[in-house]
């Protein structure tokens, strides 16, 4: 099928990359506790279009341009170890969001609200983009299940990226669904809910710092 070799095999071994906790599933579960299902959703839905964009560069070729580069390879790494630490440093030493009373008589947004749904789509985007290990996968795993010298290499690639995408879709959402049901406990515990945010914060820290210090 589209020079495809061994699917079955494929759509279980996506399966157990999925379910084993990595990069993508911290900053998923991090996303929910802090800001709830929806946030955890809406992140969830970025990182899938990221790694839409990984599918469409395997199957035209540019993710193993970059992941020959050394150079490229270093620039994305830093790239996004800044975006995470960056994130993780924001919700550090983020104010507990306030919602003075406006003269309509509602609910003024402060400054230190939570991310809007679409900040969170594009900062669950550029966390998958921007992360090389996600480059590297896409081009050392997905090879492996496209019939050497095919006629149609490209669709092998984009079907096998769309299956991908399907799956870990499904399996972030749950987990989303799952990580957000705790921040129902810290409803109207803003204390309880600042000590969150830090620790989740400094998770994204650490996950900054480690891809940093990623090698090849």
């Amino acid at each position: 099928m589209f020079g495809i070799t061994h699917f079955a095999f494929f759509v279980v071994a996506v399966f157990l990359l999925n379910v084993t906790p990595g990069p993508d599933t911290a900053y998923i579960v991090g996303r929910s506790v802090a800001q709830g299902r929806r946030a955890g959703l809406m992140s969830a839905l970025g990182i899938s279009a990221g790694c839409c964009v990984h599918s469409l560069a395997c199957a035209f070729g540019l993710t193993a341009l970059l992941a020959a580069s050394a150079a490229a390879f270093t620039v994305i790494k830093f790239v996004g170890a800044i975006y995470l630490i960056y994130l993780g440093v924001r919700l550090i030493f983020a104010k507990p969001a306030a919602e003075p009373v406006a003269a309509s008589g509602t609910p003024s947004r402060a400054a230190g609200a939570p991310k809007s749904l679409r900040q969170l789509f594009v900062q669950g985007f550029w966390t998958n983009v921007l992360n090389p290990k996600v480059v590297l996968f896409f081009v050392s795993f997905f090879p492996q299940f496209v019939t050497t010298g095919s006629e149609h290499n490209a669709l092998a690639f984009l079907t096998l990226g769309a299956v991908f995408v399907v799956l870990s879709t499904v399996w972030n959402s749950f987990v989303a669904w799952i990580a957000g049901s705790v921040t129902q406990r810290f409803s109207g515990k803003p204390a309880i809910k600042k000590w969150v945010d830090r620790g989740v914060g400094s998770a994204f820290v650490g996950l900054g710092v480690k891809l940093a210090a990623a090698s090849r």
